[in-house]
């Protein structure tokens, strides 16, 4: 246990942090599903709209620092091929 003002402060900044980071992330793995859910029913447009809405999701987290930039953009380049595989499919 934290014995100091500054290292108590730190404990409460640690937990604050790792909520918001927690819920950015989360939001966004279910972002993710659901467009992976969309891509694989068939439908371009809306595919086309889910994709969008995603990859602004880890656009965002990726610039509030909750996603590494690689990571970020892993994310969008296998996104992206989905998206690709599923509008071949459906064309």
């Amino acid at each position: 246990m934290a014995h100091s003002r500054s290292a108590k402060k730190r404990i409460r900044q640690n937990i604050t942090r790792r909520l918001a980071n927690k819920s950015v992330l989360t939001s966004l793995k279910t972002q993710v599903k659901k467009f992976e859910a969309v891509a694989a029913g068939g439908d371009a447009a809306k595919a086309n709209q889910a994709f969008l809405r995603t990859v602004s999701m880890v656009d965002k987290a990726a610039k509030t620092g909750r996603l590494h930039p690689n990571t970020a953009a892993r994310k969008k380049s296998r996104l992206a091929r989905l998206l690709n595989k599923a509008q071949k499919t459906t064309a």
